[in-house]
């Protein structure tokens, strides 16, 4: 348990990052999924509309901390792949 003041400030802005963070990346897997379902579902424009939405989001992320920068481009190349997939 923190003793000094300095480690009780530290585990409370822990607290709030912790939050802040989880909240972020709960939002990017939804994006995620809504790509998942579209590539599913089988409509190849919904699931390009959703790749095209989820994007900035998944690189937000990165910028924001929660992936790293490499994690979130292959996520990003898989999914186009299997969109670009689907046409053919």
């Amino acid at each position: 348990m923190a003793n000094s003041p300095q480690a009780k400030k530290r585990a409370r802005q822990i607290e709030r990052r912790t939050a802040v963070n989880k909240s972020r990346r709960t939002r990017i897997r939804g994006f995620l999924r809504k790509v998942e379902e579209a590539i599913t579902g089988g409509d190849q424009a919904v699931a390009a509309d959703a790749l095209k939405a989820a994007q900035p989001e998944i690189m937000r992320g990165v910028t924001k901390g929660i992936w790293h920068k490499k994690t979130a481009s292959r996520k990003v190349s898989r999914l186009s792949a299997r969109v670009k997939a689907m046409s053919a």
